[in-house]
């Protein structure tokens, strides 16, 4: 019984961890507004977030250096580009051809993807009516966040297509990560993740040639403290503790959590940059909460009844 109780309260220290991961991934947008706005460019960027990351996780990660067949090195080269070089470049150069809100909006389906290629792949994964329907309410509410009262939704094929390219990515990331979790350790995967990351960032960095990088922008202090946030704590903190997390608790229950992300986007956004905040934006707000609430703690009634025994 002590054991049983021991397990149950460790158990949700991850569902914790998992929050807290998404919730400094929600104040990365206004970081990321601000090194915009000093003339940084995307990949520069993603650069030297993921170089700062790879710099600090090699001192606790440096014995081990190849994955233990070819097959799973490809696999972790796969890791790098969906969860670090591919996902970051269509998810910026969405924002160059669409609106922002359009962006968030198709960001927001990536637990949903995540969800659905889960339940395709692993076949053990069941979708239950507790979990189909909190996510969906979930989604609903993050639609309202994004939103925030503003119901104009222009459509831009390219921008849109690239906006839910990045949401594709990072659900194949999930998934990815799931079995490779299970034979090596999590600081070796996350280290990974950062080496392809910044390999297969090279050729965007090419292509914007000698714009790409800006090193008199360093020389301010708003400039490397916000590089120093990106890189130490939402790329090395961040990148190792939801890959734990995802080691340690379901994929898809772990997955519902990236739902709150717009709500500390929107949180940032009130406080640091007092744009208003909308009775339609605490609606949704009350519907993520619910939503994820729903999908972990209601009833659990599978979809498709089960067989009947023989």
């Amino acid at each position: 019984m002590l054991e049983k109780d021991f397990s149950e309260k460790v158990h949700w220290v991850w569902h914790v961890v998992a929050l807290v991961t998404i919730i400094v991934w929600g104040t990365t947008f206004a970081s990321t507004k601000v090194l915009l706005s000093h003339g940084l460019t995307p990949p520069e960027i993603m650069v030297e977030r993921f170089v700062i990351a790879y710099v600090c996780i090699l001192p606790f990660c440096h014995k081990k250096w190849l994955a233990d067949s070819l097959w799973d090195e490809l696999r972790m080269v796969l890791l790098g580009v969906t969860g670090g070089s591919l996902y970051f470049w269509t998810e910026n150069t969405a924002l160059s051809y669409t609106t922002s809100s359009n962006v968030a909006l198709l960001i927001c389906v990536t637990p949903l993807l995540t969800s659905l290629l889960t339940i395709i792949i692993f076949k053990e994964v069941k979708l239950t009516r507790r979990l189909a329907i909190g996510s969906l309410v979930a989604l609903l509410g993050e639609v309202f966040v994004v939103l925030n009262g503003n119901f104009l939704v222009e459509v831009n094929p390219l921008g849109d297509a690239l906006a839910f390219s990045a949401a594709l990515c990072w659900a194949v990331y999930s998934v990815l990560i799931r079995p490779l979790n299970a034979r090596y350790d999590t600081l070796f995967l996350t280290r990974k993740v950062f080496f392809y990351g910044l390999l297969t960032m090279l050729p965007v960095v090419l292509l914007h040639g000698s714009n790409a990088f800006h090193p008199s922008a360093l020389t301010q202090p708003v400039v490397w403290g916000n590089l120093l946030f990106l890189g130490l704590v939402a790329s090395f903190g961040c990148f190792f503790s939801w890959n734990m997390a995802l080691r340690k608790l379901d994929l898809v229950v772990a997955s519902n959590y990236m739902y709150c992300q717009p709500l500390v986007s929107l949180t940032c956004s009130v406080i640091i940059l007092h744009e208003p905040l909308t009775p339609i934006a605490l609606v949704g707000t009350a519907f993520v909460l619910f939503g994820i609430w729903f999908a972990e703690n209601g009833p659990s009634l599978r979809l498709l009844p089960k067989k009947p025994k023989n």
